[in-house]
Order: structure tokens, then sequence, then C-alpha cells
């Protein structure tokens, strides 16, 4: 059988604050949306922009670190694989949603510390430096 890869990387802010749950077994849950923008010009020159939204899922640790330090507004960085799954909507009519399972995640506006979910695979959530301490982008050589 041919290999395959399912990976998705995503920067985008967090549209509301995440959902923390627990499953009747004890294990954590968090869910999230995430915008990411597009922005080009058009055939006029006129600037055209796009949002588009990523509904995201962690469990374990990363879920609890989500809970407790992602806010609305939030620039995040989401490692993961996309997932689709299927449900019963009230009146019996099978939905289907697409989210991004959380594998990693850097919170690009500070906060938080490294984890590891015990499922095998390290977690992180990396702290950038305060504003003040980044170099200033300009001033790179490159």
């Amino acid at each position: 059988m041919a290999k395959s890869l399912n990976k998705v990387m995503l920067i985008g802010h967090l549209g509301k604050d995440p959902e923390l749950r627990y499953t009747s077994n004890g294990i954590a849950v968090a869910s999230f949306s995430i915008a990411t923008n597009e922005a080009w010009k058009d055939q006029e020159g006129n600037l055209q922009e796009r949002t588009e939204w990523h509904n995201i899922v962690a469990w374990r640790r990363l879920a609890e670190i989500c809970g407790e330090y992602l806010k609305k507004g939030k620039r995040v960085y989401i490692e993961g694989k996309i997932q689709t799954r299927s449900y019963d909507d009230k009146n019996g009519v099978k939905k289907y949603m697409t989210e991004v399972v959380a594998d990693d995640l850097i919170m690009l506006d500070g906060g938080g510390a490294g984890v590891n979910t015990g499922a095998g695979q390290p977690q992180s959530a990396t702290v950038q430096e305060p504003k003040g301490q980044q170099e200033d982008k300009d001033d790179l050589p490159f």
C-alpha cells in the first residue's frame, strides 16, 4: 500500500474562547475555531480578502492548556490532521463535520509551557519572547 500524508499547519486567530469539557472517562477535550486570512489584488487592482474558519479539536493535556491559556483573538500556530466525523442532528438527519485534530500548538501571543499528552507524540505550547525583546525584522540582513 502506498504511503499517504494527512498533515495540516495553520496560523490564525481564535474566533472564541475554547470550550473545554471532559468525556465520561475523564479525558479532556477542547474545541474552538481559528480564522485564517488571505488577501490579493483582483484584475482591477482592488484589494480582496477572504477569511476561512477552521474547527479545531485538542485532546488530553493539550486540551487543558488550550482551555487555560487560549482566549478569543489570540494568534496561534496549530499542527494536526484533518478528520471528518458524522452525527445525527435533532431531526435524525446525518450531518458531517470536518475538523483539525491538533497534535501541536504554539501560542504566538505568549503564555504556556511544554506538554506531553501521553499519546506517544510530544505536544508543545511555546512561548514567544515579549514584544519589547524581539528583534526588529527590518534589522535582519535577509
